[in-house]
């Protein structure tokens, strides 16, 4: 099964490195937040990727097509530019790159997978959040109902810390508890072809809107509820905070 990572958006809320690369490309522990995604799946046996390409989508193309060499210990005969490969600790990973307009939505830009993807299951997720999910579980659940669409919902942390109050006497401080008891959208979706007739409007199709209210009135979208980590990287400080949590071991999507 395909891996399909939507890799094109501006990323205008982390403008302090996305003015130079895209925002799946910012790196957390000196790796890109697309690569710590990428391992995600390939722990549980998926290593064939589609990255849906926007917005300075050069970047990671040079990334991948450079990556051998720098997963690599070589010897280079500087007299003969002869390269000899030493020792080698790149991915099993097939990375299809294609590019999808950098003015797409994200559903216009997984239309344009259509082809790659054929009459086949598929995943899909954003090239910027990372989680604990457990993928073969969430394929498992995807199988069992035989419906077009699972999604993975969550229940982030709140933007801001709480306090337990007794009488006018504060107890206790909570720090960014689960939010309101709402779930939304975590991204890693697992998806029928079916999927695809879904998003009619071409580029200017947003996924989130159209052809997943669509999915849900038909019957056919169904909730995989997780409520483990999730976290995903829309500012500075969001990145400050995935850092810290790999400094400190800490980092609950990291099963490698």
């Amino acid at each position: 099964m395909k891996v399909l990572l939507l890799a094109g958006g501006l990323g205008t809320r982390l403008s302090e490195e996305t003015d130079l690369k895209p925002k799946p490309m910012v790196e957390i522990g000196g790796k890109p937040i697309l690569w710590h995604i990428m391992k995600m799946y390939s722990q549980h046996g998926y290593n064939e990727f589609v990255v849906l390409l926007g917005y300075k989508g050069y970047y990671v193309k040079e990334y991948f097509a450079n990556y051998f060499l720098h997963q690599s210990d070589v010897t280079i005969d500087l007299s003969t530019n002869e390269m000899k490969i030493q020792k080698n600790t790149s991915e099993p990973w097939t990375v299809t790159l294609l590019d999808t307009g950098v003015n797409s939505m994200t559903g216009g830009r997984v239309k344009r997978a259509q082809e790659i993807i054929g009459n086949e299951p598929f995943m899909l997720t954003y090239g910027d959040g990372v989680s604990d999910v457990n993928i073969t579980e969430l394929v498992d659940f995807h199988k069992s109902h035989g419906k077009a669409i699972t999604m993975t919902s969550v229940q982030p942390d709140g933007r801001f810390g709480a306090i337990e109050i007794e009488g006018n006497r504060i107890t206790n401080f909570l720090e960014k508890p689960k939010g309101d008891g709402s779930w939304i959208n975590g991204g890693f979706f697992v998806c029928e072809p079916s999927v695809f007739d879904y998003i009619k409007e071409g580029d200017s199709t947003v996924f989130e809107q159209a052809p997943l209210q669509n999915l849900a009135k038909d019957g056919e979208l169904f909730s995989y509820k997780h409520n483990g980590f999730w976290k995903c990287m829309d500012t500075l400080k969001d990145k400050n905070e995935l850092d810290a949590m790999l400094q400190s071991n800490k980092a609950k999507w990291k099963s490698w």
